[in-house]
């Protein structure tokens, strides 16, 4: 057979769920189809491919040369068709059955996610939220090859095929131990780079949005240490004279959950601001722009950064 003609592209989603599955029986289960039925529709496209496709092996089956180079296209074809079709039709967040892959810094995973779920589950129950990991360097990688719908983050301008929202702007505040020697006091620029500072980076990198500020002031910080995961961040706090500074929001999460104290830097420092990126196909989607404005809507109800600890409410924080 010479390309697509004479095929029954319907066989292309029993081909992708039995790729998918490597099992007849669990691919006629995920299309709510008799295994016959299934079977049958192999056997069609073994003819009019001239391939086996599918070789039995213990427990399923296993693709030959041809299926595995056919998987990854016929997979990327059918994920663009049900993108299409979904969204064309309308969208009811109470009977809707879909999941909406967002690609976030560790950051905003940490503010947006607990609220965005429990608004989720209230308002959208047959919906589902997969959030994958992005920062600046491979968030338009993520969106270009449909892993992740739109992408949250500190992120570099986009190019004319997406559009940026930009949400709040965000303060930064410096987390201690409470028993800190700057937990009391005034904090100067003096004390604050006299004690060594731990740095979250997930990508390793040693400059913080501070370290200009303060190599400008002529007060340049020293690192005691970078960390890639936010979970390792309060139990170094507790156990060295270490301190850090991050974005207020996360920093008075931290400090309620663990019971650090938290306390305003004493250099201006240029607040940053998270953005909403998305491929411009997806601007007449009825649910994207569902989950679109929810994300804004929560960015609006966020208190302020300035806010007193105990008016911080313990969800609906975002930056």
């Amino acid at each position: 057979m010479s390309g697509l003609a004479g095929l029954d592209l319907n066989l292309l989603r029993v081909f992708d769920a039995v790729a998918r599955e490597r099992s007849v029986t669990r691919a006629a289960r995920r299309l709510r189809l008799t295994q016959p039925a299934v079977s049958n529709a192999l056997a069609r496209l073994r003819v009019a491919l001239n391939d086996e496709l599918f070789l039995r092996s213990p427990g399923g089956v296993e693709p030959t040369a041809l299926a595995l180079n056919l998987m990854g296209p016929v997979a990327e074809a059918l994920d663009r068709l049900e993108e299409t079709l979904v969204a064309s039709a309308p969208f009811d967040p109470a009977t809707a059955h879909r999941v909406f892959t967002i690609a976030m810094s560790e950051y905003a995973e940490a503010v947006l996610v607990p609220p965005l779920l429990e608004t989720i589950a209230r308002e959208a129950p047959g919906c589902m939220l997969a959030v994958s990991h992005a920062d600046r360097t491979n968030a338009f990688a993520l969106l270009d090859s449909s892993v992740a719908q739109m992408a949250v983050g500190v992120l570099p301008e986009p190019t004319a095929l997406y559009t940026k929202l930009r949400l709040l702007p965000e303060a930064f505040m410096v987390l201690m131990r409470p028993d800190h020697p700057l937990a009391r006091g005034e904090l100067t620029v003096e004390r604050y780079v006299s004690v060594p500072h731990l740095l979250h980076s997930p990508n390793g990198s040693r400059n913080g949005a501070l370290d200009a500020p303060l190599r400008d002031a002529g007060h340049p910080r020293r690192l005691g240490a970078v960390v890639a995961h936010l979970s390792a961040v309060p139990e170094i706090l507790k156990r060295t004279e270490m301190i850090m500074t991050c974005s207020a929001r996360l920093a008075r999460m931290l400090a309620e959950a663990h019971g650090l104290a938290c306390r305003p830097p004493p250099i201006e420092t240029k607040h940053t601001r998270l953005s909403l990126i998305f491929h411009r196909r997806f601007e007449a989607d009825q649910g994207h722009a569902w989950m679109r404005r929810l994300i804004l809507a929560l960015a609006r109800e966020t208190p302020e950064a300035g806010a007193p600890l105990d008016a911080m409410p313990a969800q609906g924080l975002m930056a």
